[in-house]
């Protein structure tokens, strides 16, 4: 294992993570993504082969540590443009250890120390923790609406709904990301006026007002769930922000933040 001394911010709670080369180590990343993704063997979404390749080749692949324990994980590899960019495929992460919070900021160290400008990947975008990680912990910002990325997956994640992923562009050293990165996340500003384009009604999405400069789109307080307990308000969810957050985006909307821990804010262009 080699260790990449991570200056700004300190690694949160003394998690150690590390870059992973060894076959030992790559089963153990596997292992864990197979427990995170309630994948069975052989079925984890980044195979030891995969990890094996990528570190091989110079990507980045690294595992946070808690106590010697392997509690998280990540894989990334170089993106277009050449030089610029790195993509993070898949990042996991146990509950309670702030693992994916340390992965992330120690892949924006190894990305800056390699001249790279800016962090790509995908969430889902009905997740309300992802959002709020991406958004307010990182300072990310989503800029495409992916449809069915993946195709069909049936993990205890997906639950079988349809894949649509919001794609972060993580600029690595806008003012949004420096100020997440030193633990003094800006919160972003509601102007008075905002409409609210979408909202939680009784457990379903309920679509409004698309006209005002300035929008809120709120996201359900717990999608996973809802795949277990209701597929059907699960699907008119993933519906309802298919057609209202991607088609912002895809209208040149940006977004500019994620308010109160539920709900985008965006911001329409001008000419929208």
């Amino acid at each position: 294992m080699s260790t990449l001394d991570v200056q700004e911010p300190t690694t949160p709670h003394g998690l150690a993570v590390q870059e992973l080369h060894d076959l030992s180590e790559l089963e153990g990343a596997n292992a864990l993504f197979e427990k995170i993704w309630g994948s069975s063997p052989g079925a984890s979404p980044m195979g030891v082969e995969q990890m094996r390749a990528l570190s091989h080749a110079g990507n980045y692949v690294a595992g946070a540590f808690e106590d010697g324990q392997l509690v998280g994980a990540s894989v990334a590899f170089f993106a277009a443009p050449a030089g610029e960019a790195l993509h993070s495929h898949v990042t996991g992460a146990l509950p309670g250890r702030r693992a994916g919070l340390a992965l992330k900021l120690h892949q924006r160290q190894w990305a800056l120390a390699r001249g790279l400008r800016r962090i790509t990947w995908t969430y889902d975008p009905l997740v309300r923790r992802n959002a709020y990680f991406n958004l307010t912990k990182l300072g990310g910002r989503p800029v495409e609406y992916l449809p069915s990325f993946y195709g069909a997956m049936d993990d205890v994640i997906n639950g079988g709904d349809d894949t649509d992923r919001a794609l972060i562009a993580w600029g690595l050293n806008d003012a949004a990301a420096v100020a997440a990165a030193a633990s003094r996340p800006v919160p972003v500003a509601v102007p008075d006026g905002a409409a609210i384009a979408l909202s939680v009604r009784d457990g379903l999405p309920a679509v409004g007002r698309g006209d005002a400069a300035t929008l809120l789109v709120e996201v359900p307080p717990d999608i996973e769930g809802l795949r277990r307990t209701d597929p059907g308000a699960a699907k008119a969810w993933r519906l309802a922000m298919r057609e209202v957050l991607g088609g912002l985006l895809a209208d040149g909307a940006r977004v500019t933040g994620f308010h109160d821990r539920s709900s985008y804010v965006i911001t329409r262009a001008a000419s929208a």
